[in-house]
């Protein structure tokens, strides 16, 4: 990466001391492993929008679609300071180029979803997304977002950093310039990444085949949506299995029957669940090395987010 990615992040998460009981809800993963290859723009939209710390807590209350936000013990109304201070605040957070947002999980202000509704008689039900996360969302209907609960589910957290990096690629590949041949690479690039979704993959083929009869301003925006659409499906054990497969295809000239019975068997193994993603797709990247293979090399596929991460490793 040319700059370092840019993801909002809930300001509490970092363990900022900023919730309504004057705490934290510092996560480790998000400032220990991910923050060394990303910069957070923190926001807190109780603190921001003129709340103390600390504060009296607030719920969404009323009709999950359009919740009132108030607080517990008085009934004090915040609803429309909140939603006011939100539509500025999404403004200002075009400049910042994020490739994503974390938001903090449950809360009335940053749940993206599941947020507790409390009805007429005070009964709740998970159904409400928070006020600020609901506009932000709104505004930015492709960025990935996830919260801090749903990213402890390893799946989850793998899908949404690859779409953020791959997120962060298509942003450099714009900012070099909208050029015909810079989308043509980056889709060859991102083919196998992309073949979890053949159906998105098409309509892009499409799209980029038809580059030269389409205005740049009409082009990049519609490849754009499709591709994050297509990044956000999650991925299976079967549809990786069919990528490898295809991946062992390439190698069918080179391979060795006891190299290619090798590779069948790691594959095989990861669909059954008995190892992770990890395995055959190291076992790729050697053949890769090996072999010489400049076009396989250049696939994201093999090397979508920094091994550090170690997001393929429970997958």
């Amino acid at each position: 990466m040319e700059t370092r990615i840019r993801l909002g992040v809930s300001t509490c998460l970092l363990g900022e001391n900023v919730r309504f009981d004057g705490g934290h809800k510092l996560d480790r993963f998000l400032t220990d492993t991910l923050g060394q290859f990303v910069e957070y723009v923190p926001v807190c939209p109780e603190v921001e929008c003129g709340l103390g710390v600390p504060r009296e807590a607030m719920r969404l209350v009323g009709d999950p679609a359009g919740p009132r936000l108030v607080t517990s013990r008085t009934n004090v109304d915040h609803t429309e300071c909140m939603v006011a201070w939100a539509r500025r605040r999404v403004a200002e957070l075009e400049g910042e180029g994020l490739c994503g947002y974390i938001f903090k999980s449950n809360s009335p202000s940053s749940g993206m979803e599941r947020v507790r509704v409390y009805d007429a008689n005070g009964v709740p039900s998970k159904s409400g997304v928070g006020i600020f996360a609901r506009v932000f969302m709104e505004h930015f209907p492709l960025l990935p977002v996830e919260d801090e609960g749903r990213l402890h589910d390893m799946k989850l957290r793998e899908n949404f950093i690859e779409r953020v990096f791959t997120l962060k690629r298509w942003r450099e590949t714009l900012a070099a310039g909208l050029t015909r041949g810079g989308l043509v690479a980056f889709h060859t690039r991102h083919k196998l990444l992309l073949a979890h979704s053949p159906k998105h993959y098409r309509e892009m083929g499409r799209l980029v085949a038809h580059a030269k009869e389409l205005p740049p301003d009409d082009l990049f925006p519609r490849y754009e949506a499709l591709l994050m659409e297509a990044m956000r499906l999650k991925t299976t054990p079967a549809k990786h299995a069919n990528v490898l497969q295809h991946l062992m295809g390439c190698f069918k000239e080179q391979l060795s029957p006891d190299e290619k019975q090798e590779l069948l068997e790691a594959i095989e193994t990861f669909r059954k669940g008995h190892t992770p993603l990890i395995v055959p797709v190291t076992l790729i990247n050697h053949y890769v090395r090996k072999y010489g293979q400049p076009y396989l090399g250049e696939q994201w596929y093999l090397d979508p987010h920094p091994l550090e991460l170690q997001l393929r490793n429970h997958v």
